[in-house]
């Protein structure tokens, strides 16, 4: 009994240190996932549940993998070189790159972050106040959670956010849905050539990846000091925060799907509409939920993407940055973050502005940008010279070039779409 408990001790240790390490380095991974989830994704995964019910919830496991095998490898450029996206695309491949990356990346962001105050507006609207009182409470206090903040006690409240999106969960358990059904149609494509089955997939991927994320994710990975040592647990973190956000995307469709989808008006073009919809089938308490994850993921994004554009610009610029930096120490980080926050915020209480204008350009900004991101990110990753032993492997290329070329066309498709829309 004594040797039992001597040989416990040291796998409990172990077990002990090697969560302590993982607690340590988590964050930059888990974080930018979860923000993928915001307003707009949000939305893209309520059309999905109100118009398809549980049918297109196997696009969630091919998503997750690409997912993860872009993220992994900013992560490692991050780890392995030190350096930030912008920085090595402007190092690598010269300054007319780097010029199209901030102006593209610059003009989507911000229309993103309209989105996210707008989403906000239109979660605090369900609860009936004005979204003149809290656009400019929630711009100013992610300004000062960023401005006056310092990155750890920062990252770890990003972090508790995070967990808030868990109110999705609650939310389909409360819709009642066939679980049978909706786990057999996670695992068991349902195919369609219905135009409309179409567009919502493309929309679903192309929700998943977007730019933004590897500018910010490597940015942080480097900020954080994560080096070569440590790079086995933070490829666990983002493994881990890919996973919990499409989890997370399941059980938003899975509570649209549960209700929605059996009503007399499926489809839905607003969030808000779908936390309001689900009162009648799911409950007030279910409805409030969403809400409230709308927005917790409205002021969680809009805390994130503005950081996004400005490490871009400040790398490619070769000016100072970083949350732990002082606004005196890097003036053009904070300066730009601080436009780009009162921009968006002042844009969505402007009376009769066609916002989702707005919004649908930030998208084709988005998609014309993506695709040279996902290469420039191939390119970067196979070179010996900057990854070393830590450059893809011939399988990772493999997976890596079909999910950048899957990512192009589809993305190639969605912009179509959006053109035929206009």
């Amino acid at each position: 009994m004594i040797q039992t408990a001597v040989r416990r001790r040291p796998l409990f240790a172990l077990i002990s240190s090697r969560l302590i390490a993982f607690l340590a380095v988590l964050g930059p991974g888990f974080i930018t996932a979860n923000v993928d989830n915001d307003p707009g994704g949000i939305l893209t995964y309520s059309q999905a549940g109100a118009q398809f019910g549980y049918q297109l919830l196997w696009t969630l496991i091919p998503t997750t993998i690409a997912l993860i095998v872009v993220q992994e490898m900013a992560a490692r450029m991050g780890a392995i070189t030190g350096k930030g996206l912008s920085d090595l695309i402007r190092e690598e491949f010269g300054l007319r790159a780097t010029f199209f990356t901030m102006v593209v990346l610059g003009m989507a962001d911000f229309g993103n972050i309209i989105a996210e105050f707008a989403g906000l507006a239109s979660g605090m609207g369900i609860f009936g106040i004005s979204k003149y009182l809290v656009v400019p409470l929630g711009a100013v206090l992610v300004w000062t959670l960023i401005v006056r903040g310092r990155y750890k006690p920062v990252e770890r409240i990003l972090i508790i956010a995070s967990l808030v999106y868990f109110a999705y969960p609650i939310s389909a358990f409360l819709a009642k849905p066939e679980w049978n059904v909706a786990i057999k149609q996670t695992f068991l494509p349902t195919l369609s050539t219905n135009p409309s089955y179409l567009v919502v997939i493309v929309g679903l991927i192309g929700t998943t990846i977007t730019p933004w994320m590897q500018f910010y994710l490597q940015a942080a990975v480097v900020e954080k000091g994560i080096d070569a040592r440590h790079y086995g647990l933070c490829r666990l973190d983002v493994i881990t925060g890919c996973i919990v956000t499409d989890v997370i995307a399941f059980f938003i469709v899975v509570a649209c799907g549960a209700t929605i989808y059996h009503s007399a008006h499926p489809e839905i073009t607003d969030v808000a509409q779908a936390a309001v919809a689900l009162r009648p089938f799911a409950g007030k308490f279910a409805s409030v939920l969403f809400a409230v994850g709308l927005v917790n993921a409205s002021l969680l994004s809009a805390a994130i993407l503005p950081l996004a554009t400005s490490y871009n610009i400040c790398e490619g610029l070769g000016f100072e940055s970083g949350i732990d930096k002082r606004f005196h120490e890097a003036p053009v980080f904070y300066w730009l973050y601080t436009l780009l926050i009162g921009g968006g915020a002042a844009f969505v209480l402007i009376p009769q502005l066609p916002l989702l204008k707005f919004i649908l350009f930030s998208q084709v900004a988005n998609g014309i940008l993506l695709p040279f991101v996902l290469v420039y990110m191939l390119l970067l990753v196979n070179r010996p010279r900057l990854m070393g032993a830590y450059k893809n492997k011939f399988w990772q290329n493999i997976v890596a070039w079909t999910t950048a070329v899957v990512m192009i066309v589809l993305t190639v498709a969605l912009l179509y779409n959006m053109v035929q829309g206009l």
